[in-house]
């Protein structure tokens, strides 16, 4: 199992101290704020792969190191990288990484104005994915309020390359909010060669001022949900919540519900984890027990695929997720690294323990 560390990461781990004449050392505002940031409970772990799949985690991770290729899964330190990995997943951010909101959750850098596009991203993107040997890969964006489509057709360029240089790989799109321009987002799917189409509300309705850029709201962004499968009822949609910032689970709960009412498919509930003692604080860790409730709760809302858990964030196990969706096993049962809880997990071990019992019997 990997231990996570006991105390979230920073980006300054030094304490702003000042000594003064015959008193010990005086700790800074900044100081305060890093001394009050919460340590992870003990339960913060996950397991590294084993067979085949660490077989194929080994083989990726080379490959990355020899052709210097970047992924979100890497600059994120995604504790998720070893188990996506393994299964031929990984996620790519593309419009650059610098973002034009200041969300106060979000470690991405912000400008009002970032540097231009890179017109190459979409070939180099695609070769990326084919020297990685993917399966399944998933990109998502920054927010680019400075292009007049918010970025979209952009977007659809590197997905067009992608699909066009690896024809068999799934692709999930986990876009922005395109400044609610319905217009961009209808030009963007138009024939768009993808499986899920994915946007995050990220928090519940009552903490967007808090926790979310004055630009960005929970009902804006089920309009965009709630668009996306207007415009293509084929697809796929997803999003993500984020808990441990000041809701209750009755907020979760209805939260979950309005994004089943515009028919969102497929949903994830992972931990906030502070990014640096300059964002958001931690206000509370859901224990397991919370999450596998939410987890009953979302599959009897009628969700096809859910993922939730203290270490599972938007594009956990994203290939494995949508084949959930599509009718397969569920994510949480399949050789599970203790990133996902479900109470679905029990009943599979009491099924399995009692088949092997009355095979047992059978064989007497």
């Amino acid at each position: 199992m990997i231990q996570m560390n006991g105390r979230l990461p920073t980006i300054d781990s030094g304490l702003n101290q000042v000594g003064t004449c015959g008193k010990g050392p005086e700790i800074g505002a900044d100081g305060r704020r890093r001394a009050l940031r919460k340590k992870l409970p003990n339960w913060f772990k996950t397991s590294l792969p084993t067979g085949i799949s660490q077989t194929r985690y080994s083989r990726t991770r080379e490959t990355v190191r020899e052709h210097g290729l970047n992924t979100v899964c890497e600059e994120a330190r995604c504790p998720n990288l070893h188990d996506c990995w393994g299964r031929g997943t990984a996620t790519f951010m593309i419009a650059g990484d610098v973002c034009t909101r200041g969300c106060r959750f979000c470690a991405v850098g912000t400008a009002k104005i970032p540097p231009p596009l890179n017109p190459n991203e979409p070939e180099e993107l695609a070769e990326s994915i084919q020297k990685m040997g993917l399966e399944y890969a998933v990109i998502t964006v920054v927010n680019r309020d400075d292009l007049p489509d918010g970025g979209a057709s952009h977007y659809k360029s590197c997905i067009m390359e992608i699909n066009k240089r690896n024809p068999g790989v799934g692709i999930e799109l986990l876009c922005s909010d395109l400044d609610g321009n319905l217009d961009s987002l209808d030009e963007l799917l138009v024939e768009l060669p993808l499986r899920v189409f994915a946007h995050n509300v990220e928090c519940v309705p009552r903490l967007d001022s808090l926790v979310r850029d004055r630009r960005a709201s929970f009902n804006q962004s089920l309009m965009i949900l709630k668009e996306a499968k207007r415009l293509r009822p084929d697809l796929l949609t997803k999003t993500s919540i984020m808990v441990g910032l000041g809701e209750t689970n009755d907020e979760v709960r209805a939260a979950m519900k309005m994004l089943r009412e515009v028919k969102v498919d497929m949903v994830t509930l992972g931990q906030y984890l502070q990014p640096s003692y300059k964002h958001i604080p931690v206000d509370r860790f859901p224990e397991p027990e919370m999450f596998a409730d939410w987890d009953q709760n979302a599959r009897e809302m009628g969700f096809k695929a859910v993922a939730s858990g203290p270490l599972v964030r938007s594009s956990y196990r994203a290939g494995l997720l949508w084949e959930e969706a599509m009718g397969g096993e569920p994510v949480v049962t399949l050789e599970s690294t203790s990133s996902a809880k479900s109470h679905l997990i029990q009943e599979n071990q009491k099924q399995k323990a009692m088949a092997a019992s009355q095979e047992g019997a059978s064989g007497k």
